[in-house]
């Protein structure tokens, strides 16, 4: 979801009645400057949550960097240090550990200042010396950029935050009082750095849970991209919020009230919805703002799960409840470890009331995320080995960094990373009861390949809620999802890439093909050389091979049979690469009118040719095959095939006139033989010339014999030869050659065709 600002007057129609607002930006006063906070003030406030807080240690390092950054100032005018203390401050309003916080001190002196990291590590220690010079090489990436660089550089933020999550706690306050001071730099960078924010620093907060600083950052991108849309969403919340300040009130005690009546302890407060959050719905719904009926929602917050059901029911007993508003991701909870029980009611005065009850400790990670987890408690051992066991969305955070070795280039990571920062979710269900928590939109081939990559590979069909449906089927929440897989589909269709959803399927069906074109070009690869092993009577095995693999400067056997199979090497340099000694055999050289074709030709009556030729079953086969492009090959043809690097195998018939442009290349040659099985035929593809009269009915006398004959039309073309006769041209798939042969006599007794024949290209 990349930000786009609509024009004002877009926005004028989405807001209904807001004409008469203001078009002018938003009016920024000067702020007073803040008084920088002092050695004791940072103490206290981490004191205040980790009574065993390493006093000496936040000390040293307030010291320390006061005195790295000694003169700097900001583009504000202020010293430069007041930043990593506006930093630090924000992290201890998360609870943070002390060595998290004196990396936020710290986390700019390697960068800006004289301070090595082999004198951090000396005086702080290496768990500080790291998370600082993970910080530093974050700060110089610039997520917005060309697509490849932006791609690149989003690999190397989650790869240094994948050791030590804190990193990225850091990076994230970092980024948030940049934000809150944006107005002091020039409104070039300023726009650049708030999509960027919006666009990768608050999507992966949301991801890890860290409601309150995405939201936050939101809002200050949303100010600075459309500061027009800011402050007409402002004033119509301040008009709402002043309107209904006694409803406010009056609702929130009669909550308080009903749940205390029926013996139920409850902390009652209202909320309104983030500006950004309100535009966003409003685009997407594209509703004016006083549609909106979830503006103000309320928290009960209680004191375990059971009273979170039992306030449920008191509020549903007493209230209507608006139908399809119910949610319970206590029992599912998002993947970002967020619980809470949702629903809406028409509370007093008729007005729907959004509420969301959940326990303390939900409501702490509902606001916190990763950060609520407690780090600096004795026994939780590293945080990134806390969060592997305690958090979900440290789970994804690690799931999103595996893609990394699976991603072909940066941009198909930038791609999947961008799908999975964005998107909402539904949950489905396996038969066997598993959760699979997908985002929205996606489909039966997504689920497949989230249950295992090879359920992915090899799913033919499936059952949504026990009735048959397409692979293409969009999921909904609650859906029980079989999966009918086939052993005999090794590797997916390529077009399933373009109809999944998830990053994670995309790359594994990227993957899967690449994997099946290998390994088809590897098996004709390893055919070739065993025929021409063959034929000069030399000894071939993958163990001598393999001693030979330098000099053909490959790393496997695989790897050469592939080289081999797409023309990159030829397999008389295999041999000689295992048989210093070996001589390859040259094929005499025929002349234009004795041709190797006009030979093949002399020789197609001949006795089947030797087990060395290679076996064709077909377009679907385990081999790179194609047919000549123009007029195909059937069974029962006498056929050749031509290696072209890089595309496989071409099967001509030995008449195709196509076969002379190969006669100077005889090292493309093939010698293949039809393999068809009986019990499964297969269609090939043919072509036949008609010359018919041109009248009407015509070419629905030609299209019947054919139909009547089990052919199939592929495509036609048509062109006027005389007034009186039309050329006809028919690509047929037919299933050989005693098949197209039958056609051909049934066409030419029709009375609308003068002549038939087969095109060989």
């Amino acid at each position: 979801m990349v930000y786009r600002r609509r024009r004002f007057t877009q926005m004028q129609a989405a807001t209904e009645s807001v004409a008469a607002a203001p078009t002018a930006p938003v009016a920024r006063p000067a702020k007073p400057r803040a008084r920088m906070m002092r050695q004791y003030d940072l103490v206290e406030r981490v004191r205040s949550y980790n009574p065993n807080t390493d006093e000496d240690l936040l000390n040293r390092a307030y010291v320390y960097a006061m005195k790295a950054h000694g003169s700097q100032t900001r583009a504000s005018g202020d010293p430069y240090f007041s930043h990593p203390l506006e930093v630090a401050a924000i992290l201890t309003d998360l609870k943070l550990d002390d060595a998290t916080i004196v990396a936020a001190l710290l986390h700019d002196t390697i960068e800006d200042t004289e301070a090595t990291r082999a004198e951090i590590d000396q005086i702080f220690g290496p768990e500080i010396g790291a998370l600082v010079e993970g910080l530093t090489k974050l700060k110089r990436l610039e997520l917005v950029s060309r697509e490849a660089k932006q791609a690149e550089n989003l690999r190397k933020l989650l790869l240094a935050i994948a050791d030590d999550v804190r990193v990225l706690l850091v990076k994230l306050a970092d980024r948030l009082h940049n934000m809150r001071t944006l107005d002091f730099v020039p409104p070039e960078s300023r726009r650049r750095i708030a999509e960027e924010t919006l666009d990768i620093y608050a999507p992966l907060a949301g991801r890890m849970g860290m409601q309150e600083m995405r939201e936050e950052l939101e809002d200050l991108s949303f100010r600075t991209l459309d500061p027009e849309a800011y402050s007409v969403v402002m004033q119509r919340l301040d008009a709402l919020a002043e309107r209904n300040r006694n409803l406010i009130g009056e609702i929130e005690d009669q909550l308080s009230n009903n749940l205390r009546h029926r013996g139920l302890g409850a902390r009652v407060y209202g909320r309104r919805k983030k500006p950004f959050s309100i535009w966003t719905k409003m685009e997407r719904k594209s509703v004016g703002f006083e549609q909106l009926s979830d503006i103000f929602g309320f928290r009960l917050v209680v004191n375990d799960i059971e009273a979170c059901y039992r306030a449920l029911g008191i509020v549903h007993t007493t209230w209507p409840v608006v139908p399809g508003r119910f949610k319970d991701y206590i029992s599912t909870p998002k993947q970002n470890d967020y619980r809470s029980i949702h629903t809406t009611v028409i509370g007093p005065g008729n007005q729907r009331v959004e509420l969301q009850i959940r326990t303390e400790a939900m409501d702490q990670i509902a606001e916190r995320g990763i950060a609520a987890h407690v780090f600096y408690k004795e026994g939780v051992g590293s945080p990134t080995e806390f969060l592997k066991r305690e958090s979900n969305a440290f789970a994804w955070l690690r799931h999103t960094i595996g893609i990394l070795s699976e991603s072909a280039n940066p941009e198909e990571f930038l791609e999947h990373t961008k799908l999975e920062l964005f998107h909402d979710q539904v949950f489905c269900f396996t038969p066997k009861g598993k959760l699979i928590a997908l985002p929205r939109h996606a489909n039966v081939i997504d689920f497949a390949y989230a249950v295992h990559t090879d359920v992915g590979n090899s799913a033919v069909g499936c059952k949504i809620n026990g009735q048959f449906a397409p692979l293409s089927s969009e999921l909904q929440n609650g859906d029980e999802v079989e999966v009918l897989t086939s052993e005999a589909q090794s590797a997916p269709p390529s077009a399933w890439e373009t109809l999944a959803v998830t990053g994670k399927a995309r790359a594994a069906i990227r993957r899967a093909t690449r994997t099946a074109v290998r390994d088809q070009y590897a098996g004709l690869g390893r055919r070739i050389v065993e025929r021409l092993f063959e034929r000069a009577k030399i000894e071939y095995a993958d163990d001598k091979l393999k001693g030979a693999l330098p000099r053909l400067a490959r790393t496997s056997i695989e790897d050469v049979m592939a080289a081999v199979g797409r023309g990159e090497i030829k397999a008389s340099h295999v041999a000689r690469a295992m048989y210093p000694d070996y001589k390859e055999e040259r094929i005499a050289r025929y002349g234009v009118k004795k041709g190797l074709a006009a030979k093949l030709k002399e020789k197609s009556s001949e006795p089947p040719r030797s087990p060395v030729a290679i076996p064709i079953r077909g377009i679907n086969s385990d081999l790179p095959v194609k047919f000549a492009p123009n007029g195909g090959a059937v069974p029962g043809d006498r056929i050749v095939g031509i290696v072209t690097p890089g595309e496989g195998i071409t099967i001509y018939p030995i008449q195709a006139p196509a076969l002379k442009d190969f006669e100077e290349e005889p090292e493309r040659w093939l010698d293949v033989r039809w393999d068809i099985e009986d019990s499964a035929p297969q269609r090939f593809p043919a072509r036949i010339r008609v010359e018919n009269v041109n009248e009407p009915g015509a070419l629905a006398q030609i299209a019947t014999v054919i139909a009547e004959h089990d052919g199939n039309i592929d495509n036609i073309s048509m062109q006027r030869r005389s007034p009186d006769f039309t050329e006809t041209t028919i690509d047929l798939e037919v299933y050989d050659l005693k098949h197209l042969s039958a056609i051909l006599a049934q066409l030419r007794a029709k009375a609308v065709v003068a002549k038939v024949e087969r095109v060989n290209g």
